[in-house]
């Protein structure tokens, strides 16, 4: 019994202490989040045929593949040694920033959404208010992480909350949409496309500096 209880406390220790173990492990909650939500939003799109659906559709798509691949590369560096480790992660790190960057272009069309108000909304207000206290947690929890991502040595992990924190935006305007809606506020249409417009300047440049910082860590310490 007594070997049990250490067994299970290392894990938990280990959780407490390691960042980067602590941000992988969350990463395979949040890859099948994105999976289910994808698959879910698919379905609709097809269904209704929805363009808001399909477009989110291909946004959750896009962050399960970079997920995805981050977990998978770490799975590989784990029987490797630290050399070879090291270009995992550096080529893992540049095919995952490209598909970022494809992800800021395919948010486009969902947010160009949001501010003509064309996302189907249908829930009331106290459905609104229990997505907005889940939303203000995911937004407060990424700003923490963006914050503390530094003190990481892996360039997968720093991506890891670099994308946390873009979706933590895009769950940002999608609440804002949605208590518009369910408040009937059509006569805030200007201030919606002004902090969608900013959401999006923001998400870019989010993109490339983690691009920039990522390829300057690579070339230091190659």
């Amino acid at each position: 019994m007594p070997q049990e209880d250490e067994s299970l406390k290392l894990p938990v220790e280990r959780w407490k202490q390691d960042y980067d173990f602590k941000t992988l492990t969350t990463a395979f909650g949040s890859l099948a989040v994105s999976v289910v939500f994808a698959v879910y939003n698919g379905y609709l799109g097809v269904v209704h045929s929805s363009l808001w659906n399909g477009s989110i559709c291909v946004y959750y798509l896009l962050l399960a593949v970079i997920r995805g691949v981050v977990l998978l590369t770490e799975r590989k560096c784990a029987d490797g040694g630290e050399a070879e480790a090291k270009r995992r992660r550096e080529r893992a790190f540049l095919a995952t920033s490209i598909i970022l960057l494809v992800l800021n272009l395919a948010l486009v069309v969902p947010i160009s959404l949001l501010v003509r108000m064309q996302k189907p909304v249908d829930m009331g207000l106290i459905p609104a208010i229990v997505m907005a206290a889940y939303t203000t947690w995911k937004v407060t929890l990424a700003a923490v992480h963006m914050k503390r991502k530094g003190r990481s040595g892996n360039l997968l992990v720093r991506e890891l909350r670099t994308l946390n924190f873009i979706d933590a935006i895009v769950s940002v305007l999608t609440l804002q949409n949605t208590l518009i809606a369910v408040n009937g506020g059509g006569s805030l249409l200007t201030l919606t496309a002004v902090t969608s417009a900013a959401a999006m300047a923001a998400i870019i440049l989010i993109s490339a500096h983690s691009l920039y910082r990522g390829l300057k860590s690579a070339k230091r310490e190659g």
